[in-house]
């Protein structure tokens, strides 16, 4: 599965405005809606905040991967979000959140979900793709960073 088939533009920001977690989750939120028209901004919201208050998605090096399911999804969406300030995200190394990677997939889809967050994690473990990512003024950009990079991590 490349992120290409999962992330659009359109559901990417370069420039988040929240400084506060459930506030990010909010514009995260919003921007999955972008990706199916049968989800709403509230409820993937609700799905990333019932699965953050299991644990941290915030994995380190100022990354976070909210996710969750949707049994109103067929496919996995994601959506980007960059933090120029950075926001408290409770993650493990205790760091501040610039990178946000959300995803959603369908209730029944394990195997593709587990895949799909490993895919993520690979990619933004390499310091030069957060350094490049981190550059990026517009969805375009980003969406071209993580196209090249993925492809270039896939192998």
């Amino acid at each position: 599965m490349k992120l290409e088939t999962i992330i659009t533009p359109d559901t990417i920001c370069t420039d988040l405005a929240s400084t506060g977690k459930l506030d990010v989750l909010g514009e995260l939120g919003e921007l999955l809606a972008r990706g199916s028209s049968k989800l709403s901004a509230d409820s993937v919201t609700r799905i990333l905040v019932e699965r953050e208050r299991l644990a941290t998605t915030g994995v380190g090096e100022g990354v976070a991967i909210p996710h969750g399911k949707s049994e109103a999804l067929t496919q996995i969406i994601a959506s980007v979000g960059i933090s120029r300030t950075g926001v408290p995200f409770d993650a493990i190394d205790g760091a501040a959140v610039h990178i946000f990677v959300a995803l959603l997939a369908p209730q029944s889809s394990s195997g593709d979900h587990l895949r799909a967050l490993a895919r993520v994690s690979r990619l933004l473990k390499d310091p030069a793709v957060r350094e490049r990512l981190m550059g990026a003024r517009a969805p375009q950009e980003a969406f071209e960073i993580i196209v090249e990079e993925d492809e270039k991590h896939s192998h």
